[in-house]
């Protein structure tokens, strides 16, 4: 049995790590912000030091897997300087504490959950994106991600606390947060086929994007603690691009309604990049990981969700 730390493990990614975790056997702590509903073991504060430091003195993990942070690119574009506090700083003093409780035993395997959005936009011949590619940073949420990639590497060189950078693509599936679009448009149409009005405003459909389950993408999370390589960055995604568009014609489908699609400039993000796919041959190669959860599985899965919620009058 492993001790394994997650932070932000109340939340989308987060509650599907530690269930992977506790069904293998492991003893997981879940550090995060205290919610009504989702429970923590620890509640996480990364702007105080000596709250982080207590985290790491009072649990001794063996594998500390760091998702917590301001993850929705709006808030972080609207209070940049906020997410820079949490999610650079704040990873700083999550390695500083490392460093200090195991100056004299071997250290955890530290998995940084980083983001896809450090490459920016990019060039067509440039696709699919490798690890080897010059990060591009286009947002304050990429910019912050870059800098928490830095300071993981940085900790792994200097100190040698064995970090491992992992690059997630948009990953989708049930549990997550309603603010983001594919959840947005399951329960719009969840809403339709409960008599609503059948309008779906929507945002920039063209865009193309690289979508991983959830489930797969926490699945690589733990296969990289187990067999990854200390200093190194990984890409994961299902290594294919797949529209917009194309995502909500098959949530229509497996909704069963007539709607009208509507755009809405106010659902634009100024910096939307049209294309993002990446190559997942470096993870596939260490690890042996795969796949395992259709992207048709993964939308009948998220509107399940959605229509139990609607169905029930929750949210």
């Amino acid at each position: 049995m492993t001790r394994a730390l997650v932070t932000g493990g109340n939340g989308f990614a987060g509650r599907h790590l530690v269930a992977i975790l506790r069904e293998r056997g492991d003893e997981v702590v879940v550090a995060g912000r205290a919610h009504a509903v989702e429970r923590v073991d620890y509640e996480l504060d990364l702007g105080d030091g000596d709250n982080v430091l207590g985290l790491i003195e009072s649990t001794r993990p063996r594998v500390i897997y760091h998702l917590a942070a301001v993850s929705f690119v709006p808030d972080a574009t609207h209070d940049p300087n906020g997410t820079y506090e949490t999610n650079i700083m704040g990873t700083a003093r999550l390695f500083e504490a490392v460093h200090t409780v195991y100056r004299d035993i071997a250290p955890p395997r530290c998995i940084f959950a980083s983001s896809a959005e450090v490459y920016g936009t990019r060039a067509p011949d440039e696709y699919p994106l490798r690890e080897t590619l010059a990060p591009r940073p286009a947002t304050p949420y990429a910019a912050s991600k870059l800098s928490g990639e830095a300071i993981a590497l940085a900790a792994s060189r200097t100190f040698g606390i064995p970090a491992i950078v992992t690059r997630a693509f948009n990953h989708i599936g049930p549990g997550q947060d309603e603010r983001f679009a594919i959840p947005s448009f399951a329960k719009g149409l969840a809403e339709i086929s409960r008599g609503a009005e059948p309008i779906l405003s929507v945002g920039n459909l063209s865009s193309k994007r690289d979508f991983l389950d959830v489930r797969d993408v926490v699945s690589a999370y733990v296969a990289l603690a187990d067999d990854g390589l200390d200093g190194e960055i990984y890409n994961v995604c299902s290594g294919r691009p797949v529209s917009m568009a194309e995502i909500l014609r098959q949530l229509i489908g497996v909704a069963r309604v007539a709607v009208e699609v509507r755009e809405n400039s106010d659902l634009m993000r100024p910096s939307d990049n049209p294309l993002s796919y990446g190559n997942n041959t470096k993870l596939r190669a260490v690890t042996g990981w795969k796949p395992r959860i259709t992207l048709p599985q993964s939308l009948r899965d998220v509107y399940a969700e959605a229509s139990a919620k609607v169905h029930a009058g929750v949210g």
